[in-house]
């Protein structure tokens, strides 16, 4: 590892609440979690090297699943959050098995987050391929409520399209369209933005969807169960103090720090360049 390790604190609720994804999509659940949990210590890891994971097998997404929580155990984490949809639904039981400590994905929340506002029980849902074939969101719905209706739709120019900041570019308008507008001739009345990209694109997404639509997302919802399982363990950071915020990728710092700027919604500071072991 390209850093030495940290130390870590004799309270466990010091420790830094770690945040991975595959690349800069996942800054949008750190900024979640910054609202919610200010004071918070958090080290995030993209892996910027081999994203998008979303079109890649199971079996390569399970293999980077268990490289990625390595950067964040060196850094003795309190809780580990996969910010990834892609590895939320088909490597979460790696990263459970390996972490030793809790683990939250974001296709849980997300779908409990949903079934809590729909009124007429037709939810779509967006995301990359992996996450969409792999039917964890309808099989999550059917958990909460077995008379949820699914409609998913993958919609994988959304993640090229955020990363190049076209949030309000026609083009963006007209892929949104091409992609979105058949689920509204299901009815649907709730949209799951299954990809942390997909925040970054919420206008646009929403002018095809209308505002009947509630849209979901799944990375503000993923904050919400940080804060309780927290709360529950008693891993709450009592600091008042300015958190402490580190990001580190496997390739690219600086187009990391130059787009996820804009995910996060302020400056990153420093973003180092880690290595697998």
């Amino acid at each position: 590892m390209a850093n030495a390790r940290q130390t870590g604190s004799t309270d466990p609720r010091l420790r830094p609440i770690g945040v991975f994804d595959s690349g800069i999509g996942g800054l949008t659940v750190v900024r979640a979690l910054t609202e919610k949990l200010p004071h918070e210590n958090i080290v995030y890891f993209g892996d910027t090297a081999r994203v998008p994971y979303g079109p890649k097998s199971p079996e390569v997404v399970r293999e980077y699943a268990a490289d990625d929580i390595k950067v964040l155990l060196h850094h003795d984490v309190k809780m580990i959050v996969v910010a990834c949809n892609t590895v939320s639904a088909v490597a979460l039981d790696v990263v459970q098995r390996l972490a030793r400590v809790p683990v939250i994905g974001v296709i849980v929340p997300g779908a409990e987050a949903a079934a809590r506002v729909t009124k007429k029980k037709r939810i779509g849902v967006i995301g990359t391929y992996a996450t969409i074939n792999s039917n964890s969101y309808t099989n999550a719905l059917r958990q909460v409520d077995d008379d949820v209706e699914t409609f998913p739709q993958p919609c994988p120019l959304f993640v090229p399209l955020a990363e190049e900041g076209w949030i309000d570019h026609p083009v963006t308008h007209l892929v949104a369209r091409e992609y979105i507008f058949p689920l509204t001739l299901q009815k649907i009345d709730t949209l799951i933005l299954g990809c942390t990209h997909y925040p970054v694109l919420r206008k646009a997404i929403a002018d095809v969807v209308g505002p009947s639509v509630m849209l979901v997302d799944s990375g503000a919802a993923t904050a919400g169960e940080v804060v309780r399982v927290l709360a529950d363990k008693d891993l709450l950071n009592p600091s008042k103090q300015q958190p402490n915020l580190q990001f580190f990728v496997s390739d690219i710092p600086a187009k990391f720090t130059e787009v996820g700027e804009r995910f996060l919604g302020h400056t990153l500071g420093r973003v180092r360049k880690v290595a697998f072991d």
